[in-house]
């Protein structure tokens, strides 16, 4: 065997007190200690880290085996992300370690291991300040591999494919890294060539090329063979990876085309925490909040703003999902200021080097709203970090994410600015109102970057693309509902950003902070995080979802929902707050009493009837936004709207008043899944009347029960106010609803999870794990 990469995600040991045998107990990787760390109101940047206690040093240990140590090979230690400030030993000698968070390192530890077992420490130091300003979680929160190799090998960071599309061919352009002989074979389902060379570049012309798109994300399988000499001689290394072939092209004044076809990027910013399992997320986790993103017409996510898993990434390959990726967020300010100086390049060489091979990412950033914006000393970092990114990789363009702040020179010493995002944000007599002033300040850092990314700035783009029309524009950050006036920055007008998307050729996309609540970057005690996206952590979905689907999916589609003020205040930021829709019909409250409603669909016409008896609403081309809106009178029983093409009826739905909840029910009963050791599933729970009717207002406690191979690992009902434990098998409902994540133990057999709630008739839903 050449090459093994064997995963090192069971077996170890965590404690956060001194690293003796007595304090630590077992954990599974991925871990995130601060994810059960008790809520503490008052704790230090406890509104950006979710007022979770995750301050502290933390310390891994695991016995690795090794049944022989092989002479000739070299053994390798990779991390793939440990927060923060990792140091790593191995059979007590120090190999090495990693400052930033979220930049994968591999250390050699070929001299340290012996035949038999071998102990790996690490240890995790969260104590430095300031942490992200957003939930960033603690511990070794991704995967762990130990890569044996010959002492000849190719190095994955060192390999870089290009790929150039002519007509109905493409010329894959292989550079190995390597200066000896390799072997390059590229197959997919009716494809297989080969070529050699020995030169560190090999060529293959691929006929009739399957091209990568979000539409159809077409792979091949790639296959490196590295030989000691000729390739008669020794093979010494395989290395296989997936590659898909597409071009990317700006073209100033038309917008972003893809493949020679105009796409627009339908966006959703993403932090990597997924609720309850904090920033320990598996791949099966995300790969179901792919799916779900793609199933409203989301063609593209927006790593905010850090390196994301490489796990993601390839589910972003497999599936069809564009990626914008960028190292870091601020520079010489926020978090990241202590290390800037010193592992700025070797961070976003990280990054470049370990993914630029994925045919998704379309477009690198380099930093977002950075200090002294558009100043010279912000424009010299921007320059010095474009400059070395373009010499690891000049095949895509190169953006930074701009604030809609901009100020004056001054000389405010940045180090002793404790919130950068506050004195980025805040306005003070420096401050920037003046349009001609601040278009000065965006034409110089669009003289430096490719495409101009903006951050809530739809009200200025015909302003930008005037004075600067070479350049395309990207909303790197948009609000969901409300849109700025062109003398204010924020504004309260139905004008939803994504019509400025539409409405101008040059704007290649916009992309909504956020997709789904995360932790962190809380407005305020008792909201543990950021409550302005389209879905909930549990991955339920809010109202303003489907008024995106209506934008960005094709297939028809109708839905509606009732104006509710009585809910509570998730602690949403004003303006990237929406009015308070909800999926319900149930207001007892109320007598004829009319009811603001909203419809999103993407049909020509549209339909509502309350019990039969229809109100007649106007086409959705007729409505700003294209979102109809109106009073219907709150009568109990069923609202349904039906969405017409032509004069034909393509879809429907219901709104009914639920009665007394009487069940608790999943969305399916059975299901089979392969029986792989760690698998992580998500399945919710929802209250239910006697006709099957959603309980929306349901607030039961419901406790979860499994039986069989597998163990419930968090809970979570979505609800970010909430000060419930994730690490219990209870939680309270929340609109109606509240989710289990289970893992899998790796045995195969008959797994029940039930769920059980005082006064309503359980549920449960049987796994085959096979």
């Amino acid at each position: 065997m050449c090459r093994t990469e064997t995963p090192l995600m069971k077996g170890w040991e965590f404690t956060l007190s001194e690293p003796v045998d007595a304090n630590f107990e077992p954990v599974h990787l991925p871990h995130d200690w601060a994810i059960t760390a008790p809520i503490d109101r008052n704790m230090k940047q406890g509104a950006a880290q979710g007022f979770r206690d995750r301050w502290g040093i933390g310390w891994y240990r695991k016995t690795m085996t090794l049944a022989e140590k092989e002479e000739g090979s070299v053994y390798r230690l990779q991390f793939d992300g440990v927060y923060e400030n990792s140091t790593v030993w191995v059979n007590g000698t120090l190999v090495g370690g990693r400052k930033y968070g979220y930049s994968r390192f591999t250390l050699d530890i070929t001299d340290c291991v012996h035949a038999g077992d071998n102990l790996i420490l690490v240890k995790v130091d969260n104590t430095s300040f300031p942490a992200d300003r957003w939930y960033s979680g603690a511990g070794i929160y991704r995967t762990v591999k130990l890569l044996t190799l010959k002492e000849k090998h190719l190095d994955e960071e060192d390999i870089q494919v290009i790929s150039e599309v002519h007509g109905d061919s493409a010329i894959v352009t292989v550079h190995t890294g390597a200066a000896s002989w390799v072997k390059a074979c590229v197959t997919n389902e009716d494809t297989r060539l080969t070529a050699e060379s020995d030169n560190g570049t090999i060529r293959l012309e691929i006929p009739n090329a399957k091209l990568w798109s979000p539409e159809e994300p077409r792979l091949y399988q790639l296959e490196l063979s590295l030989y000691e000499g000729s390739l008669e001689s020794r093979l010494t290394d395989v290395y296989r990876l997936r590659i898909g072939i597409r071009t990317v092209e700006m073209v100033a004044g038309k917008g972003m085309y893809l493949n020679g076809q105009p796409v627009k990027i339908k966006g959703l910013c993403v932090h990597q925490d997924a609720g309850s399992l904090g920033v320990a997320v598996t791949p099966e986790i995300w790969r179901e909040r792919l799916l779900a993103f793609k199933q409203i017409g989301c063609n593209a996510i927006r790593m905010s703003h850090h390196i994301p898993a490489a796990e993601l990434l390839d589910l972003c390959d497999e599936l069809g999902m564009l990626v914008y990726e960028e190292p870091f967020d601020k520079w010489t300010g926020g978090s990241y200021r202590r290390y800037f100086e010193t592992e700025w390049q070797r961070d976003l060489a990280c990054m470049v080097r370990r993914d630029r091979n994925h045919p998704c990412i379309f477009m690198w950033g380099v930093g977002n709203e950075v200090e002294n914006q558009g100043q010279a000393s912000m424009l010299q970092i921007l320059k010095m970090l474009k400059d070395h990114l373009l010499t690891l990789d000049t095949t895509r363009p190169v953006s930074y994410a701009m604030n809609p702040h901009f100020k004056y020179e001054n000389n405010v010493d940045l180090a002793k600015v404790e919130d950068i995002q506050q004195f980025v944000d805040t306005e003070s007599d420096t401050e920037i109102y003046d349009l001609g002033d601040r278009i000065e300040r965006i034409r110089r850092i669009a003289e430096i970057v490719d495409v101009i990314s903006c951050n809530y700035q739809e009200q200025w783009y015909p302003a930008i693309h005037e004075a600067i029309p070479d350049k395309c524009i990207l909303g790197t950050e948009t609000y969901q509902y409300f849109r700025g006036h062109a003398d204010q920055m924020q504004n309260f007008s139905e004008e939803v950003p994504w019509m400025d998307v539409e409405r101008h050729d040059y704007v290649i996309g916009g992309m909504l902070w956020t997709g789904i609540d995360y932790l962190g970057e809380s407005m305020g005690y008792p909201a543990k995080g950021w409550a302005g996206s389209l879905f909930w952590t549990n991955l339920e979905r809010k109202p303003l979802s489907y008024l995106y689907e209506s934008y960005w999916s094709e297939k028809p589609m109708v839905y509606m929902a009732a104006m509710d003020y009585s809910l509570q205040d998730e602690g949403v930021k004003e303006h990237w707050d929406a009015p308070r829709y909800a999926s319900h019909w149930n207001f007892p409250q109320f007598n004829k009493s009319v009811i603001p409603y909203m419809i999103a669909t993407n049909c020509e016409e549209v339909t509502l009837e309350l019990n039969g008896k229809r109100f007649y609403t106007k086409r959705p081309s007729e409505y700003p936004n294209r979102m109809i809106t109106g009073f219907v009178p709150y009568l109990p029983g069923t609202i349904t709207v039906r969405g017409f093409n032509g004069s034909q009826e393509v879809c429907c739905y219901t709104l009914a008043t639920a009665g007394p909840s009487a069940r608790l029910g999943f969305d399916t009963e059975s299901v089979r899944l392969a029986a792989r050791e760690g698998y992580h599933q998500l399945w919710t729970v929802r209250a239910k009347d006697h006709e099957g009717i959603p309980v929306f207002g349901e607030s039961a406690k419901v406790t979860f029960r499994v039986t069989g191979p597998a163990e419930i690992v968090r809970v979570d009902n979505g609800d970010l106010c909430s000060s419930e434990p994730y690490d219990r098998y209870w939680m309270h409902m929340y609109r109606g609803g509240v989710s289990a994540v289970i893992r899998l133990t790796g045995e195969t057999g008959r797994i029940v999870l039930s769920a059980y709630a005082d006064g309503m008739q359980p549920a449960q839903v049987v796994i085959e794990a096979e």
